[in-house]
């Protein structure tokens, strides 16, 4: 298990304002994105919400995996406010 590295404030330029991608990132992005699977839903040993992430190939193992639990958008914008949020890479 893994957080997010860093404070994601932090890459935004002075401004505060996010910058749009390049049209090459954003083809690389998208492309990426059709290759992943995700899951996201709270622990069960805590109120962490988990986003699981993996390529498609992985996800067999998705299933061996914890469950997690449903959770709502408020849930969801309060765990990221808190900063509970845990990304899991399976491989």
């Amino acid at each position: 298990m893994t957080d997010l590295p860093g404070d994601p404030s932090s890459a935004l330029p002075e401004s505060g304002e996010p910058q749009a991608a390049s049209p090459e990132l954003a083809r690389a992005l998208e492309a990426l994105g059709g290759q992943l699977v995700w899951r996201i839903g709270k622990d069960e040993a805590s109120d962490d919400v988990v986003v699981r992430l993996g390529f498609a190939s992985a996800t067999p193992r998705f299933a061996h995996l914890p469950r997690l639990r449903s959770a709502g958008d408020a849930e969801l914008q309060a765990a990221l406010a808190e900063k509970r949020v845990v990304i899991e890479w399976v491989d």
